[in-house]
């Protein structure tokens, strides 16, 4: 079923009031545009504003399903009282950073380097000129958790704007001038980039490892894909080496107690935003798109490594989840869903709640998705005593001591798998447990995993039935470039890995969605979000690199050359756009947008990739397509950008070093000469699939247009054909072949070769 786009929510206790937020396409605009503040969109109206009345700027950002943005705007933005302040002393100007990441990583840029953290809501004051001079993240209305209060912290601004407004502009100055400093650092030539750059990234990850739980550090945890990543693909350099055995450990005890906890969505497939505690137990119930995309693609290496179905099972839940809950009728993927929905059943709600459609009784985190002990039980029936042991359903609830701060989960139940299959059915095998049987089955047999299994999917679907009636998180419906293109590739690399030809249909829809509705053809510019039509934004480096890693995918998965064509396309804006001629490496905005005071280089790889370090892999991978050595001249150019970072701390740019594990090795090129659909050629396609082969790229020569386009820059492409008459595999380093093989055995031990 796909979710029908919705308003977004807004609160009904100031309706009443109406601001300029109201023209937006954003949801986190929209749910602000009856605050009583006077709010702004960022752009020259609010801009002038400021300067004419020579007024200090209140830049909020945040997004729509961001849990503590509602609490502060429950708490600050929707009372009379703190509006009247802000609309006297300030221009007030509210950012969605999910379609404008370009001012959102300026001011979290100077609130990080001035407070040691960060995190959303943001709340920076600006001079009329956009330079930041104060910036925190959530104040409680009053003074409160250590913070003082926001009526307390306008006041004080405000005055401190009056007594010293020209000292203020200057430190505006100078903080924008240091900024601007850091981020105009040359490569440092003496740095050498090699393969000891990798091990010290596997040394580092293994330092802070959690060996029993899993994931680095301690709580919170965040699933940090880029990382996972790394790691397989510094595995299959040296599988039977120490190192590479470790990495591949730390990857597989991650992905096991991440699926295993409550950070994963038993009942309808996917992920929340991160946990809490260290044994990813209790998330912060919120999904995001680009979590869903990263982690698929994760489990699915991992099944490709281990054949473990269990790695299957949760890619599948999280491809299934998407294409369910998350799609447009037109194919696009949504952005998110929100952590927080009302309490209690409610069978008549829409798919996605929103709080203008009644008064709302009330809200809290991960309402939708918990459970009582109770509740299960009547559900259940004879399969509750099954469920309850395996998923850790306990009477009085079950998040652990200090999860749970705000006591919303008392006395109720985040599933998680207590134990695996095995444990449980040992369990009731131990305490002689009867199942109910069909006619025919011995009731003197002792319960199987088999009937745990079944009993337990039967469960689930029938908690999943009664979970759909409850009301839905709200749902961020804005259709993101980047994070569309994420997805695209889970979907392609689904389709391969899994043989599913649901999921490439589901990548093809989201790309023809985003080629049709983000592209613009004529001027060549590829736009940031869609909802209800094209948005203003233009894509940052971001979405070209995440577009265009999903096309290149897609070729893979499709042997459309279309979508090779449009990738490179695409390569060629970003690199007008935004690349960096003198240093290397990928601005992240084109310098186009006057308002933004800074163009900077993301060097981390996070939740998200920097765009850089995808960036960085896409050349490497269409030089290889195209063999063009200006290419991959460009991607090393880009690696060596971020010299000083990865030779001092690599853990932080972790998607970066595989793209300079792609360099440092000889990639393979796997050909499969003949007509895609022939059935010796999905034996030969479906032989490639099984392996994980990172540093590979994958290429169709059947005599038609897309061999004929390949071949233009790739002579060694031209004579490739089938084999007596038979689909053949040629398996290639740098288009210098191996004889080809037509039996899928033959090439087995072909790509079993390092």
């Amino acid at each position: 079923m796909t979710p029908t786009p919705i308003a977004a929510e807004v609160s009904p206790s100031h309706s009443e009031h109406t601001n300029r937020l109201a023209q937006e396409k954003s949801p986190y605009l929209l749910q602000h545009a009856h605050n009583p503040v006077d709010w702004y969109p960022w752009g020259e109206e609010a801009f002038a504003k400021a300067q004419k009345e020579n007024k200090p700027i209140f830049l909020s950002v945040g997004y729509s399903t961001c849990h503590w943005c509602h609490v502060m705007a429950h708490e600050s933005f929707e009372s009379d009282e703190v509006a009247e302040i802000m609309n006297r002393e300030f221009v007030n100007i509210k950012v969605d950073r999910e379609e404008r990441p370009d001012v959102d990583r300026i001011y979290m840029t100077f609130v990080q380097a001035t407070t040691g953290g960060g995190g959303w809501p943001m709340s920076v004051w600006l001079t009329p000129n956009l330079q930041p001079f104060v910036g925190g993240t959530y104040f409680p209305p009053e003074d409160r958790y250590g913070q003082p209060g926001f009526k307390k912290v306008l006041k004080g601004v405000a005055e401190a704007w009056k007594q010293n407004h020209e000292k203020i502009t200057e430190q505006g100055t100078k903080i924008i001038s240091a900024l601007e400093e850091a981020q105009a650092a040359t490569p440092d030539s003496t740095d050498k980039i090699d393969i000891k750059i990798l091990e010290k990234a596997c040394e580092q990850f293994s330092g802070i490892f959690d060996a029993k739980e899993g994931g680095f550090g301690n709580a919170p945890k965040f699933p940090r894909p880029a990382a996972l990543n790394f790691l397989t693909r510094f595995y299959a350099r040296n599988p039977k080496g120490d190192s590479g055995k470790r990495a591949l450990e730390m990857d597989l005890v991650t992905l096991r107690k991440m699926a295993a906890g409550g950070m994963r969505d038993h009942l309808g497939g996917g992920f929340h935003r991160y946990s809490v505690d260290r044994y990813w137990h209790v998330p912060h119930f919120e999904k995001m798109l680009y979590d869903q995309a990263q982690l698929a693609v994760a489990y699915l290496d991992a099944f490709q490594i281990t054949k473990d179905r269990q790695f299957e099972s949760v890619a599948c839940g999280i491809l299934d989840y998407v294409a369910r809950d998350m799609t447009s009728e037109e194919g696009g993927f949504f952005s998110a869903e929100d952590a927080d929905s009302l309490e209690g059943a409610a069978p008549s709600a829409p798919a996605h709640q929103t709080r203008g459609d009644s008064a709302p009784p009330s809200k809290s985190e991960g309402a939708f998705y918990i459970w009582t002990k109770k509740e299960v039980d009547a559900a259940l029936g004879d399969g509750a005593e099954i469920f309850d042991f395996h998923y850790g359903v306990q009477p009085n609830g079950n998040a652990p001591e200090g999860s749970d701060p705000q006591g919303e989960f008392r006395g109720k139940n985040i599933l998680i798998e207590r134990h695996t299959i095995a444990e449980t059915a040992k369990h009731f095998r131990n305490i002689g447990f009867q199942p109910v049987r069909p006619a025919g089955v011995s009731p003197a047999d002792q319960i199987s995993e088999d009937e745990i299994r079944q009993s337990l999917a039967r469960s689930r679907e029938k908690l999943l039935s009664i979970r759909t009636k409850r009301p839905r998180p709200h749902l961020d419906d804005k259709i993101i470039s980047a994070w569309n293109g994420l997805m695209i590739s889970a979907y392609a690399r689904g389709a391969q890995v899994l043989n599913e030809p649901r999921y490439l249909e589901s990548a093809v829809r989201a790309a023809k969605f985003v080629r049709s509705q983000l592209w613009d053809e004529k001027n060549k510019i590829l736009y940031r979000t869609y909802r209800g039509g094209r948005g203003t934004v233009e894509g940052f480096a971001d979405d070209y690199a995440f577009v265009i890693q999903g096309m290149v995918d897609l070729y893979e998965a499709s042997f459309d050359v279309e979508w090779l064509k449009f990738a490179i396309e695409l390569q060629e804006t970003q690199d007008r756009l935004f690349f960096d001629e003198e240093n290397g490496g990928y601005f992240s905005t084109s310098g186009r947008d006057k308002s933004v005071v800074l163009r900077m280089k993301d060097d981390n790889d996070s939740a998200e990739p920097a765009a850089s370090s995808v960036a960085a892999l896409n050349l490497l991978r269409l030089a290889q397509f195209r063999d063009q050595k200006q290419l991959e001249a460009r991607g090393k150019k880009t690696i060596r950008a971020f010299s000083a970072t990865i030779s001092r701390f690599p853990s932080a740019m972790p998607q970066l070093l595989a793209a300079l594990d792609f360099s440092l090795r000889k990639p393979r090129q796997i050909v499969i000469a003949g007509k895609p659909d022939a059935p010796e050629a999905k034996a030969l396609l479906a032989e490639v699939h099984r392996h994980f082969l990172p540093n590979k790229i994958l290429l169709l020569a059947d005599g038609g247009d897309g061999q004929k386009y390949l071949g233009e820059k790739n002579e060694a492409l031209r004579s490739m054909s089938v084999l007596n008459g038979k689909p053949a595999a040629y398996v290639c380093e740098n288009f210098a072949c191996q004889a080809p093989v037509i039996d899928p055995d033959d090439l087995r031990k072909l790509l079993a070769t390092p």
